[in-house]
């Protein structure tokens, strides 16, 4: 678990980050992940945040509803993303138990008074459409009846902006680069 800040600054506030490898790095070193390039940006801008990447590859919306208590005890953060069911998705997991986990998530994190932020997941085509529409529904649902922000990608469109590894699942360096940036997008607001 990573927390980056730089060691001589104050930090105020908490930034918890919760996903799986997209956001844990695979592939790629961890100062080029997303988490590490958002704590570089909040750094430079002076403002007191430390950005704790909770991110354990492989993650499920199940194993992330068993680690979160205790992350949100540890970290109290002020802001709170939430990115996991790729790995439920990839392994064919029911919508129905996808959505009331990450709805558990949010309640227990909107318990403790954090700002939450979902970042929507995309599958590969060959899932199917049904499936693929019913998983991207989940996060504009749970979005929509939390009045939360949903950070928004395209996998297919970083696929075809070359910004994949060979396994056309997780981001390359340049992927994350463009993570950080849509991330930052929703983020940017709530950082001072």
């Amino acid at each position: 678990m990573a927390a980056t800040a730089n060691a001589n600054e104050p930090v105020d506030k908490n930034i918890l980050i919760l996903g799986d490898s997209l956001s844990a790095g695979l592939g790629v070193n961890y100062d080029q992940t997303w988490p590490s390039l958002l704590q570089s940006r909040i750094n430079k801008m002076g403002a007191s945040y430390r950005v704790i990447n909770a991110s354990v590859s492989g993650d499920t919306t199940s194993g992330g509803i068993s680690r979160l208590p205790r992350l949100l005890k540890k970290y109290s953060p002020e802001i709170f993303i939430l990115e996991l069911g790729g790995n439920d998705g990839l392994r064919g997991t029911p919508i129905t138990s996808i959505e009331k986990n990450i709805r558990m998530m949010v309640e227990l994190v909107r318990g403790k008074g954090s700002e939450t932020l979902i970042m929507g997941v995309d599958l590969p085509p060959n899932y199917g459409g049904k499936y693929r529409s019913a998983f991207n529904k989940v996060f504009e649902d749970v979005s929509d009846d939390f009045g939360l922000v949903l950070i928004r990608g395209s996998l297919s469109q970083m696929f075809l902006d070359g910004m994949m590894q060979a396994d056309g699942i997780h981001p390359n360096v340049d992927g994350h680069v463009e993570i950080e940036k849509v991330v930052w997008e929703s983020l940017s607001n709530s950082v001072d």
